[in-house]
């Protein structure tokens, strides 16, 4: 078994060799007016294993989708790269790569009226960015809505024997109920990203909620955990109080043995 060094993963220098070349394009490009990084390397707060996070404005009259063609060759040509896929953002579009050595770069390009922050990790690195409203964060609502919704088609699915899928929506609710835990905690409530900050004491209480095996009492003994930890999460928010009194007895009963 190779030990993390040997492992043929990318090298910071790699990955920085990868931005280098990118900007250059950027520089020869006429049909590119302003750069900027972003994600975990804007603010300087990267490691070792930080994928590369570059956006890019077009200027008016240019399209968008005809410079991310020809980026994506050039970069194909020099790195090897391989689309992954595209993530369409209003008037932005994001293409992930994978580049040898497992190295993500996700590159985006926006119309120049439309460039600017879209969260807060966001350098500017040339030209200029205009303001643009930052995304709504989830709210509490939201985020019990969707833990409940799952829970209930986990249930359903156990009723049904579909042991994969039950096990699919248990681990989506666990997210959807540690999330809401972060956002309580004034954690980053999207991707797990504060799931590892959350105090030990909050995550001791999901621990139990892992699954171990498909056996139908493991799962069902899982998903109890969940509305349990979930509903615990949920009375601690006062915006939730009358969602919690409505919905907890039915979500109780989810928790128990039944059949047909």
């Amino acid at each position: 078994m190779p030990t993390p060094a040997e492992l043929p993963l990318f090298s910071i220098a790699y990955r920085q060799g990868v931005r280098d070349f990118t900007l250059d394009m950027a520089v020869v490009d006429e049909r590119v007016i302003a750069g900027a990084e972003v994600g975990s390397l804007a603010l300087g707060n990267g490691d070792r294993w930080s994928d590369l996070d570059l956006t890019f404005a077009v200027a008016e009259g240019h399209s968008i989708h005809t410079v991310l063609e020809d980026w994506t060759r050039q970069l194909a040509a020099e790195f090897n790269a391989a689309h992954l896929f595209d993530l369409p953002s209003g008037p932005a579009i994001y293409r992930v790569f994978l580049l040898p050595g497992c190295l993500q770069f996700d590159l985006s390009f926006a119309p120049a009226h439309q460039f600017g922050a879209r969260g807060p990790k966001f350098r500017l690195l040339f030209g200029q960015a205009v303001p643009l409203p930052l995304p709504p964060l989830p709210s509490a609502s939201e985020l019990f809505g969707y833990a409940v919704h799952h829970v209930l088609r986990a249930r359903f699915c156990l009723a049904r024997g579909r042991a994969w899928q039950a096990a699919y929506w248990i681990n989506s609710g666990r997210d959807y109920a540690l999330n809401l835990a972060c956002l309580r905690k004034g954690l980053p409530a999207v991707q797990g990203r504060g799931f590892d900050a959350l105090p030990p004491e909050v995550l001791a209480r999901f621990e139990p909620t892992l699954i171990a095996s498909l056996d139908r009492q493991v799962l069902l003994a899982a998903l109890a955990g969940i509305i349990a930890a979930l509903l615990d999460e949920a009375e601690q928010i006062g915006a939730l109080t009358g969602q919690v009194a409505q919905i907890a007895p039915q979500l109780q009963v989810l928790a128990r043995p039944w059949e047909g």
